[in-house]
């Protein structure tokens, strides 16, 4: 009878034990299935919260865009000035190189266009190489907007001959230089002769030895500095537009010359000036 009893017991405390660990069971797997419908909508807000953040980036970013866009807009706003059409660039640009220009300069600008010239010139002068400057065979001259610069003959041809020395390298390749970093400009290259009369094989008269020394030297800039041909102009001027009197050896070598005019183009010159 005990054994009986015994053996009851033993069954139903392994019966309730069996019946507490399936509710537990039960109880975890409803746990983890909250836990995952938890995690997946957690994950779903985020997914959403990063769209409506991304959202927002791109409209911070279009209204920077706008208002950028107004000021540049703003910039480049064409305003009426002494009968010129420039834009705010191209005035504070215009600012800013005259601020570098010796005050005496300026007393005599009574309009844009006077402060204009004065500007071009400033820039063209100080991109020149110093050695130009101060060769005593080569002078500079500014009218205006326009930078002459005239070279003694003998620094770039033999007497009474068109083709250019080797002399001439060191002088043309620091023109060209000058003339290749400046794109507003066009250069004008001339011939002048003294007035002694030429007649050869080759050349028919002074007119002939300016022209053909003006493209001897036009050639050179284009085929050996690369120079635009675009930009060259060859002109020949014989001796009719002299220095100085042609009444001495000396006074002939003035005139005999090779002058290179730098004309900017002043529509290309202020391009070149709000680009920068």
């Amino acid at each position: 009878m005990k054994k009986v009893i015994t053996l009851i017991v033993v069954s139903v405390a392994l019966l309730t034990t069996s019946c507490v660990s399936k509710k537990k069971y039960l109880a975890l797997e409803s746990d983890l299935q909250n836990t995952r419908s938890t995690l997946q909508k957690t994950t779903v807000e985020k997914e959403e919260l990063e769209t409506k953040f991304a959202k927002i980036e791109a409209r911070v970013a279009d209204y920077n865009s706008k208002i950028n866009s107004l000021t540049e807009s703003n910039n480049e706003k064409m305003v009426m000035v002494d009968d010129l059409v420039i834009s705010n660039n191209t005035k504070e640009k215009m600012r800013q190189t005259l601020s570098q220009v010796n005050s005496d300069k300026l007393q005599n600008a009574t309009s844009l266009k006077d402060s204009m010239n004065i500007a071009v010139s400033h820039n063209l002068k100080n991109s020149l190489d110093d050695s130009l400057k101060e060769d005593d065979d080569i002078s500079i001259d500014v009218d205006n907007t326009v930078v002459m610069i005239s070279i003694s003959d003998k620094m770039l041809f033999n007497s009474g001959s068109y083709r250019v020395s080797n002399k001439a390298n060191d002088v043309l390749e620091k023109l060209a230089k000058v003339i290749n970093s400046e794109p507003s400009l066009d250069v004008m290259i001339e011939g002048h002769t003294d007035p002694r009369t030429i007649n050869t094989p080759a050349l028919e008269d002074n007119w002939d030895l300016s022209v053909k020394r003006a493209t001897s030297i036009t050639r050179l800039l284009q085929k050996k500095y690369n120079v635009d041909p675009a930009k060259l102009i060859a002109s020949g001027r014989s001796s009719y537009q002299p220095l100085v009197e042609n009444d001495s050896e000396e006074n002939m070598a003035v005139n005999r010359r090779t002058r290179i005019v730098l004309l900017p183009n002043l529509d290309k010159f202020f391009s070149m000036l709000s680009s920068n």
